[in-house]
């Protein structure tokens, strides 16, 4: 489970560097930033639900914030 969240993670960050990238090598003359940028917005989403999912069939547990006695 970890390594799928881990996985998802480190896709978001290469499509936010992609689009970087693309930001500064095409100067707004292509779509391919827009693009990169739909597909990270894609895989947030994605990763939020499953975490949720996971969540509500108990794979993961919320610990919450400890409060002192």
């Amino acid at each position: 489970m970890g390594i799928l969240v881990l996985l998802a993670f480190l896709g978001i960050v290469a499509s936010l560097v992609s689009a970087g990238v693309y930001l500064m090598k095409d100067r707004g003359q292509t779509s391919r930033m827009a693009q990169a940028l739909t597909i990270r917005i894609g895989l947030s989403i994605l990763l939020f639900l499953f975490m949720l999912l996971a969540w509500r069939l108990g794979w993961i547990t919320a610990t919450g914030i400890p409060v002192p006695a």
